[in-house]
């Protein structure tokens, strides 16, 4: 079992299916945003920058799958998929504060100098919304709930990933 999880990595299907789950999601926060005009937070484009994250670090072994490229992916899903969890335990810790009139979020996005990612394409990395609004639900959740159950899956996922290779590398 161990070493059929572990071999899943070294084939493009299993980064395919990865950055196609990623695209999905990414695909799915813009039409909620354009479409259905809910207005993302800092919180929201901080974990839509996680989601992308790990879109590109999938896109690498489906491109180009190598050793290198393999490892510069699981390194960057793996920090992507927690980053991005972090940001939905925070969003979700400013949606349930015992007083909200003291949690406030930035309303510019914190991005590099260098990497003004909100300047450079607002459509996608613009933050109008206010972070403690909640107003899509679903199966009694909001979005950054399920944000953080997408990126615990993630997260999951690449740790039952990585230890099995782990495992594997152990055993030869």
């Amino acid at each position: 079992m161990f070493n059929v999880i572990a071999r899943a990595a070294d084939n493009k299907l299993a980064w395919l299916v990865l950055f196609l789950s990623s695209s999905l999601l990414l695909i799915i926060a813009l039409y909620f945003q354009h479409v259905m005009d809910l207005q993302p937070c800092i919180k929201c484009i901080y974990q839509r920058t996680a989601v992308i994250g790990i879109l590109f670090s999938a896109a690498l072994p489906v491109f180009h799958n190598v050793l290198l490229t393999r490892c510069i992916a699981f390194l960057g899903w793996g920090l992507a998929a927690i980053w991005g969890g972090l940001i939905a335990h925070e969003h979700v810790d400013i949606l349930y504060a015992a007083n909200p009139f003291f949690v406030m979020c930035d309303i510019i996005p914190n991005f590099p100098s260098f990497m003004p990612l909100h300047e450079w394409l607002p459509a996608v990395f613009a933050a109008p919304g206010d972070c403690s609004e909640n107003s899509w639900q679903f199966l009694g959740y909001g979005m950054a709930e399920w944000m953080r159950v997408i990126f615990a899956m993630y997260a999951l996922v690449w740790l039952v990933v990585l230890s099995c290779r782990l495992a594997i590398c152990r055993t030869i």
